[in-house]
């Protein structure tokens, strides 16, 4: 799919363009010159044809500020990933210098570009566009990103410098959705980029560096999957910004569209109670989940150090028995190559269907094993079972009083069925119904 990268200096209505033109409010908006930080990719479609548009954050050529660098080096990896680029400029303010310095960057790629004199919402305001014509750039348009106006023209512009690869596909591949996730500071983005082999968002010691959730597609061993870095979840009485309230939404609604989460857990600081309410949501959401113990090159080990670590893990984590445990560096790459094995396992598991027969053996002969419940002389009579989903695997079972079916006897059951079946790394769902005789 074709790359259309949305470039410029601070402040000109980037990340407002871009949500506009993806049609959700994906980016972070607010009226603070480098509020957008990382790329952030999402999928547009016009007509018969789809691209992928990338935000970048502000271009500053000459500013040395240590996280002006870091903005302008992702910008600089979206102009080479891009197959064409939209310079964004304000219209309003009208042309400047550091706009000119970015033109010249930019037509020294020798890529389709188009000048987007941006915040014209009013025809008094065309006026403004004539200056820039000076730098001549062959394709220009006025538009208004907050309202919407030109935004078909400039849709039109763009499909039709892509190349023929940009026609939507006919068929969409089966993608798994992998979400990183943890409190912040814990190496997500260090994670991704060994992933990816490349410095795809920003690592800084800073915590809440990554305030976007970003998506990137990639293929491991034939499987094709899009990896989410999401921003560090904070407590809410630590967030004072509101691109921070924000970022905390954006990292749960990552969750929410992720298929597997990576939950990072720093092994210089164990399990925390942040730990447990991010990786609780995703628990209750129904995801796969994989514990990705990072920072382990920074722990003082022994013959016993990793079944220790296991233990406390456990102990904290009672209600994800399920979950594999990996220990990794992504600072070194230490075992960070086994991630997507496991990632690959946790994906078949989620799909493991039983039959509705076999179900129903493993459910009688559980039950002769260990009898079931009575309540005030009453006792729990299972009819039958059947699986009804997976993705999580959800299994109905009916009874003759949903009541009488215990938390801890329903425990039982579920560990009947992980004993048989595997079911590792995905939560298993119950639904109790009362048979109608």
């Amino acid at each position: 799919m074709a790359i259309v990268a949305v470039v410029g200096r601070p402040n000109v209505g980037k990340s407002t363009l871009f949500n506009y033109l993806v049609g959700r409010r994906l980016a972070i908006v607010e009226d603070v010159p480098g509020v957008t930080r990382d790329r952030l990719y999402a999928d547009v479609k016009w007509l018969n044809h789809e691209f992928t548009l990338v935000d970048t954050g502000g271009f500053e050529i000459n500013n040395t500020d240590a996280m002006a660098t870091y903005i302008r080096k992702q910008a600089e990896i979206a102009i080479r990933e891009a197959d064409a680029i939209l310079l964004v400029v304000d219209g309003r303010q009208g042309l400047t210098a550091l706009d000119e310095d970015v033109t010249q960057v930019l037509r020294n790629t020798k890529k389709p570009l188009i000048l987007v004199v941006n915040k014209i919402d009013h025809p008094n305001l065309e006026t403004h566009v004539a200056e820039f014509y000076q730098l001549g750039l062959p394709h220009m348009i006025s538009v208004s990103a907050a309202n919407g106006l030109g935004i078909g023209d400039l849709l039109d512009l763009i499909v039709g410098l892509l190349p023929e690869a940009a026609a939507v596909p006919s068929e969409e591949d089966d993608v798994t959705r992998v979400a990183v996730i943890g409190k912040p500071n814990t190496g997500k983005s260090s994670l991704v980029n060994t992933l990816l082999g490349q410095e795809r968002v920003i690592v800084s010691d800073i915590p809440g560096t990554t305030r976007d959730a970003i998506d990137t597609p990639l293929t491991v061993a034939g499987d094709d999957y899009v990896l989410i870095d999401t921003a560090g979840l904070r407590r809410k009485s630590k967030v004072e910004e509101e691109i921070e309230r924000y970022s905390g939404l954006r990292s749960l609604r990552a969750i929410e569209r992720a298929d597997i989460v990576l939950m990072l857990i720093d092994a210089t600081e164990g399990v925390t109670e942040q730990d447990k309410k991010i990786v609780g949501f995703a628990h209750n959401r129904g995801k796969g989940i994989i514990l990705v113990v990072n920072k382990w090159d920074l722990i003082e080990k022994d013959n016993r150090t990793v079944n220790q670590f296991t233990e406390e893990i456990r102990s904290e984590l009672v209600f994800l028995t399920y979950a594999p445990i990996i220990f990794v560096s992504a600072k070194t790459g230490q075992r960070v190559h086994k991630i997507f094995d496991l990632v690959k396992e946790v994906k078949e598991q989620r799909q493991l269907r039983i039959a509705t027969n076999a179900l129903n053996e493993l459910i009688l002969q559980a039950t002769i094993v260990t009898p079931t419940p009575t309540e005030k002389g009453k006792r729990l009579r299972i009819y039958y079972a059947t699986q009804s989903d997976i993705k999580p695997p959800t299994f109905v079972f009916f009874v003759n009083d949903p009541q009488l079916l215990h938390f801890s006897y329903q425990r039982f059951l579920e560990n009947t069925l992980r004993r048989a079946l595997g079911f590792i790394g995905t939560p298993i769902r119950f639904y109790v119904r009362k048979r109608n005789d």
